[in-house]
């Protein structure tokens, strides 16, 4: 263990830098729970997406780190806020009537327009439990609602009723001026109509433990802020958890730093501690835009997955979590390849170099061996040459460039195979545009053609690597990328491509030979 945390005090591994702060933070004493609080908070409006997946991962990801470092034991805990109300009607559910005469309700007070669950709210837990069930996270379901309701968070709610002033001047000066005329921490439920209110207190009552306003008829109501009959304005909410229980890290996007600047300073003033945290990077679409929910710009998780594994996306969510990147479907080939380079050079590293390898982290230590011989790029450039979504004809020159290779004996490749067919197909294929060579490329394909025939069917990729070299410096082309990207426009339809020998290997002697002639002709 101590090994690992030294190792770790010197990593580069943005998971292994989160964790030391948590080490630093137990140095004296260790938690009073008995375990370390790592939590993650999700709108229950809306359906689990790449944004629910990315922030799970990433803090499964610091959690790792944290036990492997420490021995300590560990939560996860998802927050569903189900309590929070309905604003809109979202436009994927069905009988959309229905759910309009209910807006404003807590999320678990309104009924399950699918039919499925006691509630709406109800039918988007479980949505996102299914969700993260399905990658095998490991984690501890909470509902607002249920803390609420239970008096779980009874204690915190009047700790914040005692602070009353000082946490409502915290928010204030962030509020536009008729915004703070209204503004209240508590938002409680009418009593008549179950909508949950956004109104101005008329009083409150720390001692008994109450607050006054008046309800959706302009009638005056005193209530208990315990047992569920309000709940807190998201930014104190945010702080009550973290003081209730007691959550020592959680990260956040970009987005939501002065949030987390608020919600600390209320923790503070409530005599909790503020957890550790991580500010991440967002997304951008194609246009380098935010990605929005809203908008559906962007890559959802569902079409990462269609094309990808889910190895290669957290891949790609473990890169440069601080720096702003594209996430569209066009990073998905790279993304791939990444990751089996990265999973075949861990088993040969040190264990100085593995703690930094993106897959020690993707893996939880635990790295599989992967025999994947041919390249998801190099899987993509025979399927777009060769033409088919037949995964057999694929195999077939497999077979030939790989003696004995089978799906059965090289299941990952059989798998990256559905993946590049479905790739193809969408992105590759309508827009694929062959060009005709020039006089002066006709001249050193012919050249290539005529070589190429010579050659014994076992030669190797290198070999036709050299003759390629070759027949360029002989054409006097001034730079060999010239050569090698005429190559890829006119025999593959696009400007950039595989190592062209192995490739050649790849498809076939005769098929390539049979297509150089096409092209000329």
């Amino acid at each position: 263990m101590n090994e690992i945390l030294d190792l770790a005090r010197n990593a580069k591994a943005w998971p292994f830098h989160e964790a030391l702060k948590l080490v630093k933070r137990f140095e004296k004493t260790p938690p009073v729970k008995s375990h370390v609080l790592f939590e993650t908070g999700f709108g229950a409006s809306g359906l689990p997406h790449i944004g629910t997946f990315s922030e799970v991962a990433r803090t499964t990801m610091v959690r790792n780190a944290f036990e492997q470092l420490t021995g300590m034991p560990t939560k996860l805990v998802c927050f569903s806020d189900d309590m929070d109300g309905l604003r809109k009607v979202p436009g994927n559910v069905p009988n959309r009537d229905m759910v309009a005469q209910h807006l404003g309700k807590p999320l678990t007070s309104i009924p399950d327009p699918f039919g499925e669950f006691d509630s709406f709210g109800a039918y988007n837990n479980a949505r996102l439990r299914n969700f993260l069930d399905a990658f095998g996270f490991n984690y501890d379901f909470v509902s607002s609602t249920e803390y609420y309701t239970s008096g779980r968070f009874d204690k915190a709610l009047l700790k914040i009723l005692e602070n009353y002033e000082q946490v409502t001047n915290v928010i204030l000066p962030t509020l536009g001026e008729d915004r703070r005329k209204t503004y209240s921490p508590f938002l409680p439920i009418c009593p008549k109509t179950g909508v949950v209110l956004q109104v101005p207190l008329k009083g409150f009552d720390a001692v008994a433990g109450t607050i006054t306003f008046e309800d959706s008829e302009g009638e005056e109501q005193t209530t208990p802020v315990t047992g569920g009959t309000c709940k807190l304005q998201w930014k104190v909410d945010w702080a009550m958890r973290w003081y209730a229980l007691e959550v020592d890290y959680e990260m956040a996007g970009k987005d939501l730093i002065e949030s987390v600047k608020l919600s600390s300073v209320i923790c503070k003033i409530l005599g909790g501690r503020v957890p550790e945290g991580f500010i991440y990077e967002l997304f951008l679409d194609e246009n380098r835009e935010k990605i929005s929910k809203s908008k559906g710009n962007g890559i959802s998780l569902e079409e990462w997955l269609r094309y990808a594994s889910t190895e290669s996306l957290l891949l790609y969510l473990y890169q440069n979590p601080t720096r702003s990147r594209r996430l569209y479907f066009d990073v998905i080939p790279k993304a791939v390849d990444e990751y089996y380079t990265f999973v075949t050079r861990y088993h040969d590293q040190e264990p100085a170099r593995q703690i930094e390898n993106p897959a020690y982290h993707i893996h939880g230590g635990k790295v599989p061996k992967v025999d994947l011989p041919i390249s998801f790029s190099l899987l993509l450039n025979l399927v777009s040459t060769a033409q088919t979504h037949e995964k057999d004809m694929l195999w077939g020159f497999v077979g030939n460039y790989l003696k004995g290779a089978t799906p059965e004996n090289h299941p990952e490749l059989d798998r990256l195979m559905d993946f590049a067919i479905r790739y193809y197909k969408d992105f590759i294929a309508p827009t694929k545009k062959m060009r005709s060579p020039t006089e002066k490329e006709k001249v050193a394909l012919r050249e290539l053609l005529g070589a190429l025939k010579k050659f014994p069917e076992d030669v190797e990729a290198e070999e036709i690597q050299t003759l390629i070299y070759e027949i360029g410096k002989k054409q006097d082309y001034e730079n060999l990328r010239d050569w090698f990207k005429a190559l890829y426009e006119i025999l593959l339809g696009q400007s950039q491509g595989p190592r062209m020998g192995t490739f050649i290997k790849l498809f076939g002697k005769q098929e390539t030979c049979d297509l150089i002639r096409k092209v000329i002709s």
